[in-house]
């Protein structure tokens, strides 16, 4: 049967992939979370500019 050592190995093991799983996860979002926000932040200011330049030409 087996021993000891082998379910050690074993829980260490999916414990790894685990937190390799959720890490995964939670990178992605914050990756999409962070890219979403400065294409906002890029379009507000673009709007931003062309408005000033639209006040300057009336």
């Amino acid at each position: 049967m087996f021993e000891f050592q082998q379910y050690l190995g074993f829980i260490v093991a999916m414990g790894v992939l685990t937190l390799g799983f959720w890490l995964m996860i939670f990178l992605i979002g914050f990756v999409q979370y962070w890219a979403g926000g400065a294409v906002i932040e890029l379009i507000k200011e673009k709007r931003a500019k062309k408005r000033e330049e639209q006040e300057q030409i009336k």
